[in-house]
């Protein structure tokens, strides 16, 4: 059994601007996965595509005005329909999450100590000196140099690097199932980055942590990931491993991401390749496939119909254009 299974999770908002009875957004759209104990997923796509929203209404985290519905199953229990209480037994303990902002993550009127030992008090009802000893061994397993004495400094005294690894080392002391990190490496410069995912990559193979991995990045999911889901507007357009997916997309839009990707081997003067347009807003897309204003092998039928997910041995696309169309010959 999977340790983490979705299933036709799909996300609304309500409009707050619309009265009672203005129709809601749908900002997820029957996205399915699973997730195998100690495996790594990179959901993938550009800002907008509800990666975010996917996993926030795992942890229960939505906005008031959001609504979760399918099944996100975790040991075979629905994370979307239990309690809060049951829930906040999960969340955090079994399931850790890596916010994508360190800054507004971390409360800046309490020290690095607190805000990490309250997690331990809470779920594991250590005492503070444990807390404490535990706390500051996390922090050196992240490599946050004189620890004993960081920890009791404000958010503000770190730098947005050091600030990632405090999230990192809050969201393991407890040792979860599974690690849910949401654009872990965002506006830090490269050498940070890799370090960054060194440590997801130890974590991971150390402890047998699974992974999801939520980035605008096609590099980072190529570093660190197994398997890839690409979103488009809110949808799953393609899943596969990583292998399969960087070998031979098989969705426009998967190969548009690709090819955005600089190569050491490309020429100084040759220009950088782009997808041309923007994503969709929600609740603005068509009958079609969201992606066809801006797929330039778009047939008549891309924008009359949604294409459904197929599988293609042991991955998913959707897409109406026919493989063979792609390269020539069958997948």
């Amino acid at each position: 059994m999977a340790l983490l299974e979705v299933k036709d999770l799909s996300v609304t908002f309500a409009r707050r601007d619309g009265g009672a009875d203005a129709p809601s957004v749908t900002v997820v759209d029957k996205v399915s996965f699973s997730l195998e104990a100690g495996a790594t997923l990179g959901i993938v796509g550009e800002s907008g595509s509800g990666k975010s929203q996917t996993v926030m209404a795992l942890l229960g985290l939505l906005a008031g005005n959001g609504r979760a519905s399918g099944e996100a199953l975790y040991r075979g229990e629905n994370l979307l329909t239990m309690k809060p209480a049951a829930l906040n037994r999960i969340r955090g303990s079994r399931i850790g999450m890596v916010f994508q902002d360190p800054m507004t993550s971390l409360n800046p009127f309490l020290t690095i100590e607190r805000q990490m030992t309250e997690t331990l008090e809470l779920h594991r009802g250590a005492s503070r000196r444990e807390a404490r000893k535990l706390a500051i061994e996390a922090l050196e397993r992240v490599r946050i140099p004189d620890a004993a004495r960081r920890i009791g400094m404000y958010p503000h005294e770190f730098s947005g690097g050091m600030r990632q690894r405090v999230l990192i080392a809050a969201a393991l002391m407890m040792e979860p199932d599974v690690l849910i990190a949401d654009e872990p490496t965002t506006a830090l410069d490269v050498t940070v980055q890799a370090q960054i995912i060194e440590l997801l990559r130890e974590l991971n193979r150390e402890n047998g942590t699974a992974i999801v991995l939520i980035t605008h990045d096609m590099g980072v999911v190529a570093e660190l990931c197994d398997d890839a889901m690409v979103m488009y507007a809110g949808r799953t357009v393609e899943r596969a491993s990583v292998r399969e997916l960087f070998g031979r997309p098989l969705h426009p839009y998967t190969t548009g991401l690709l090819g955005a990707l600089p190569r050491l081997d490309m020429p100084l003067d040759q220009p950088m390749q782009t997808i041309p347009g923007n994503p969709p807003m929600p609740g603005r897309i068509g009958a079609g496939c969201a992606f066809a204003p801006r797929c330039a092998s778009a047939m008549a039928r891309c924008h009359e119909a949604r294409p459904t997910l197929e599988t293609i041995g042991e991955r998913v696309r959707a897409c109406h254009l026919p493989v063979e169309s792609l390269y020539g010959v069958p997948a």
